[in-house]
């Protein structure tokens, strides 16, 4: 897929002010944002994004640019891409520093973003401060069965887990359930985090001592897993996830099954 240049070109007022702030039009970039990675169109995303993260520092939207930032760090997490999220990262939390937003649900939100990329290149003694932080912002304002508590404490009981410390880790994991089954449309992040449940058994008692929790964690995602669910590229990207972590567990026809139906979302896309 080729970018359109109406996607990129915004008319400019040539009597603007050198020092005007020009907001970018950040809700029409993420929709275009979605749609190319629906597509599993990856290098069409990159380019989109750099494309307005230059706009908007040319505009001096300094608040689009951040949103831009976090969406760029989860895109380099999907992508593996090491360095350049580290960068974005770098560049978002400095971000934060110069807007100063600090105890805001935007900064939570942003250190969230920071530090799953940290724990996902294998840096879980960064994120966990970062989950303290956000952890703190997030309970004070928002009402606990907010879904976006039940991704944190999902998210944060990775780095601990990580961190060996097996039973707050299993305790988050809990809480997060706990939300995810209230909220509708949820079954994709309850099935992940039973799956995480099964990873976090298996290091705390290894396979025989852990087997029967570790079946019944795996039983309830795939169950989860067979509803019907959102035909998206979020859905799509959930059941890529879940399907190696089946194959390793040896449940090798269910990983096929999640794989087959991933591909099936992309190519309908």
């Amino acid at each position: 897929m080729f970018l359109e240049k109406e996607d990129y070109l915004e008319p400019l007022c040539p009597l603007k002010s050198p020092n005007a702030i020009t907001p970018i039009p950040a809700l029409r970039i993420i929709e275009r944002l979605v749609e190319y990675l629906s597509l599993n169109d990856y290098d069409s995303a990159q380019k989109h994004l750099d494309y307005w993260l230059k706009e908007a520092d040319a505009n001096k939207d300094m608040r689009g640019k951040l949103t831009l930032l976090n969406e760029q760090i989860g895109l380099y997490r999907k992508l593996g891409e090491k360095q350049k999220g580290l960068s974005a990262v770098d560049g978002a939390l400095k971000l934060c520093e110069r807007l100063a937003i600090k105890n805001t649900l935007t900064y939570a939100t942003t250190l969230i973003n920071c530090a799953t990329l940290y724990k996902a290149f294998g840096m879980p003694e960064s994120a966990l401060p970062l989950y303290s932080a956000a952890r703190e912002v997030y309970e004070k304002n928002l009402d606990e069965r907010d879904e976006r508590l039940g991704g944190l404490y999902n998210n944060m009981a990775l780095s601990l887990a990580d961190l060996k410390d097996f039973d707050q880790a299993e305790e988050l994991y809990f809480k997060a359930v706990k939300i995810m089954s209230a909220t509708p449309s949820r079954e994709g992040e309850q099935a992940i985090t039973y799956l995480n449940l099964a990873d976090l058994y298996t290091l705390k008692l290894g396979f025989l001592d852990g087997e029967g929790l570790i079946e019944n964690c795996l039983d309830k995602a795939e169950k989860l897993l067979e509803a019907d669910l959102k035909k998206d590229g979020n859905t799509a990207y959930i059941y890529e996830k879940c399907a190696p972590i089946f194959d390793y567990y040896g449940r090798f026809a269910v990983a096929k099954r999640l794989a087959e139906k991933a591909k099936q979302i992309y190519e309908r896309n």
